[in-house]
Order: structure tokens, then C-alpha cells, then sequence
């Protein structure tokens, strides 16, 4: 049988782990959410909950996987007391493989984006029409669809140090680069300083508790914990790493890729006359307006999608990571054989999600497409249900003996984070997910 690999490095592990979380959720939905509910004042409150609710869970899932130093299934299997425990590892697998059927969608319209600012076919365009073509297109979504899964199982099925390590390596520095780039020509447009008023210059009066309870949520799901992705990264850990330090560093690098997407969104959008708040169309329809503006547009519009297929790629690679490390389990000679074999069954399960937009637009899931249905039973159920059992499992299964011989941190550290996992996280995951339900019950 052939060995369980481990990363080369604590810098390997840390890109790859932030490359996880660094996803179309800090590029895309930071900047959408906050423009539309307050701006400062969401991007103060999502800081303060990354760092008190999002850390804790974060390293949770760090300490069990390197304790376990096995797949999720197996980990349960050999630290729970009872066999209940093992169903968390499968809710992940379910969910990893649902979030990635419907990602990989979303992967597609970048990498169509991408080919039409390649070869110059997103100048002069009408880019609302533009985009509702490209995606009512069953062809080309399907097809780029394709093309991106092609691309994540080719880095996933070289293993962690040839792949998933490798790749991470040279994608995150330059996702980095490109947007330090990005944010630099943004803020040097005429009437930026407006966009960074927005983002940075807090307005008390907006300050609610609606606006309290969404940046919980985003700075939870941002860090992409819930369906064991940040458990199968650090079960590839050797013993000698401190996992608090590289906890704080994955979670300082999201909130650092966050607030530059905002650097990069708001004060382009702000100085060329767009709005903060028009979700999607921030990406697809309102930047590349903006960049046909912009001296040298041509060339950042590229940069930017370039950008979009890194972040969207790391968090790919995270999402079938889960499914092949759980589907192989401790077969780790059929990495190579199951990563095409499940790649090739996520792919064909997103058909419905890729097609929501043109021939199947007209099937109605609970009141929205088989693209937003796949988005809410995972975003909004299985991830919480998951990140409220793993931070259970740390906090009470675990005992204080194990998760201090993990952890290695000052004993006042150690007693503060298993409150936090005991009884302060699973609350707060608690009150997002019945403040939903009340939302959607009304």
C-alpha cells in the first residue's frame, strides 16, 4: 500500500489551506455583501466574528485532522465514542461534492470571461446581455464546465506535494501580485477616495442586528470550514508544526484578500458612477465596464479574470480533495484512478446547475433555480450543521489532554479556545441558522 503523503512545508500547507477559503466568497460575495449593508460597518463586524467565531472553528478542524492524520471518516471512526461521529466525515462528503457540482459552474463562466478578454471580445459590449448569453448557452456553459473540472483533477490527482502543494505555491503569491496590482490602478482613479470612505469610514447609524448576524455569516462560510475541507488539509500535517500559528495565518490572509477585493471593487466602482450593490454584476458586468474605461483596461480585465481562476481553482482543488480523501480512505494508491472517477461524477451531477440558466431556467426548486437550491443546502444547512458538530466534537469528545498535547499554546490560550468551541461557537452557529429560518418562515 502505498504511504500517506504530508506537505513539504508550513508555508505549503498555509497557501493551500488560505487558498481554500480565499475563494469567489472573499472576491465576489465580501465586497456584494457589504456594499449592500453598510460597508464599514459589515467589513468592522466580519473582522471582529472571523476573528471570535471563525478562528476557533477554524483551528478545531486543524486540531482533529492532524490528530487523526487519516481521512475524515477514518479520523471519527478512531476518536469518537460512539458511531455517530463517522456521519460528520459523509455530511462533508455529500456537501463537498454538491458545492463543488455548482462551483464549477461558476468556474466555467470565469474561464469563458477569461477567453473573451484573452483575444479581445469583451470590448464594446453590452456586458448585461453578454452575460445572460453566456450563461443561457447550454453548449458553452457545459463545455467550459468541463474544462474547469478537467484542470482541478488534474492537480488533485498529482497528490499533495506534485499537485495540491505545487499548484497552491505558485497560485496564491500571484493571486497577491495581481490584486496589490489591481487595487493600486483602482485607487488611483479620479474619485476613489469615495469608494475607500465606503469601505473604511464607519456610519454607526447602520449599525443593526441584521447586519451583525450576515457578517457572522460570511466571515463562517469565507473561511471554508463546515464540510471538513481544513480537517483533510491539516491530516496531511507532521507533528511538529504549531497549527495556532497557522490558523491565525489562514485566517489574517482572508480578511487581508477580503478587504483588498473591497480596495480593488469600491473606489473603481465608486469613481466610474456604478453601484456598490449589484452583486454578481460586479464581476461580470459592472468591472469589465469599468475596465473598458480605465487606460490599459485591456490588460487588467485579463488580470482580473486571471485572478478569478486562481482563487476559484484553490478552493476547487479543496472542495475534491474532501471527496477523494474520504472516498479512498486509506487506499492511497487509487488517488490518481478516484480522482478522475469522482471529478467525472461532480461534473455530470452539475449539470442541472449549469443549465439553470437557459434550458432548464423554467424548473423551480423552492422558488429559485437547481443553481440557487445546490447553493442553499449547502451554504445555509450543511455547512453549519457541520462546523456545529466538529466544534462539539473538539470541545467536548476531545479531551483537555489531547488538545493541549496538539495545540502547544499557553494554558490560559488553550482554556480560552475550548470555551470558545464549547459553548460561544456552536451559539452563534445556533442563532445564524434560526435567524434563517425565521427569515424565511415570515
Amino acid at each position: 500500500m502505498a504511504p500517506r503523503e504530508q506537505w513539504t512545508s508550513k508555508l505549503g500547507f498555509i497557501l493551500a489551506a488560505a487558498g481554500s477559503a480565499i475563494g469567489l466568497g472573499a472576491i465576489w460575495k465580501f465586497p456584494y455583501m457589504a456594499g449592500t449593508n453598510g460597508g464599514s460597518i459589515f467589513v468592522l463586524l466580519f473582522i471582529i466574528s472571523t476573528i471570535a467565531i471563525g478562528l476557533p472553528i477554524l483551528l478545531a478542524e486543524f486540531v482533529i485532522g492532524r490528530m487523526g492524520q487519516a481521512d475524515a471518516f477514518t479520523i471519527f471512526q478512531r476518536l469518537g465514542k460512539n458511531k455517530m461521529w463517522p456521519a460528520i466525515a459523509w455530511l462533508g462528503f455529500a456537501f463537498g461534492f454538491i458545492v463543488l457540482s455548482f462551483y464549477s459552474v461558476v468556474g466555467g463562466w470565469i474561464l469563458s470571461y477569461l477567453a473573451r478578454a484573452l483575444t479581445g471580445q469583451l470590448t464594446s459590449q453590452n456586458h448585461g446581455e453578454l452575460f445572460s448569453s453566456i450563461t443561457s448557452n447550454p453548449i458553452e456553459v457545459l463545455l467550459a464546465q468541463f474544462v474547469f473540472m478537467f484542470l482541478t483533477v488534474w492537480i488533485v490527482q498529482g497528490g499533495i506535494k506534485a499537485g495540491i502543494e505545487r499548484a497552491s505555491r505558485w497560485m496564491m503569491p500571484l493571486l497577491f501580485i495581481f490584486f496589490i496590482i489591481l487595487a493600486i490602478r483602482s485607487l488611483t482613479l479620479e474619485g476613489a477616495m469615495e469608494g475607500v470612505r465606503f469601505l473604511f469610514i464607519p456610519d454607526w447609524s447602520l449599525l443593526t442586528g441584521s447586519t451583525f448576524l450576515l457578517a457572522l455569516g460570511q466571515a463562517f462560510f469565507s473561511l471554508s470550514v463546515g464540510v471538513t475541507a481544513m480537517m483533510t488539509y491539516a491530516s496531511y500535517l507532521p507533528k511538529d508544526e504549531r497549527l495556532g500559528q497557522s490558523a491565525v495565518s489562514v485566517s489574517v490572509l482572508n480578511i487581508f484578500i477580503s478587504i483588498l477585493a473591497g480596495l480593488v471593487i469600491f473606489p473603481a466602482v465608486f469613481a466610474l458612477g456604478g453601484s456598490p450593490a449589484e452583486g454578481p454584476g460586479l464581476i461580470f458586468v459592472i468591472l469589465p465596464a469599468i475596465f473598458e474605461q480605465m487606460p490599459f483596461g485591456s490588460i487588467f480585465m485579463i488580470l482580473f479574470f486571471i485572478l478569478m481562476l486562481f482563487a476559484t481553482l484553490t478552493s476547487a482543488i479543496a472542495l475534491l480533495e474532501i471527496v477523494i480523501s474520504t472516498g479512498i480512505r486509506t487506499r492511497y494508491d487509487r488517488r490518481r484512478r478516484a480522482s478522475w472517477v469522482f471529478g467525472t461524477l461532480i461534473f455530470i451531477i452539475g449539470f442541472p446547475s449549469a443549465l439553470s440558466f437557459g434550458l432548464m431556467s423554467d424548473v423551480s426548486i423552492f422558488g429559485g433555480t437547481f443553481f440557487d437550491f445546490a447553493d442553499l443546502i449547502t451554504s445555509r444547512i450543511g455547512m453549519p450543521i457541520g462546523a456545529l458538530f466538529i466544534s462539539l466534537f473538539a470541545g467536548f469528545v476531545l479531551t483537555n489532554q489531547q488538545t493541549i498535547d496538539e495545540l502547544k499554546v499557553h494554558p490560559f490560550i488553550h482554556t480560552t479556545w475550548k470555551f470558545l468551541v464549547r459553548f460561544v461557537v456552536p451559539a452563534a452557529i445556533i442563532v445564524i441558522f434560526a435567524a434563517w429560518i425565521i427569515e424565511i418562515s415570515l
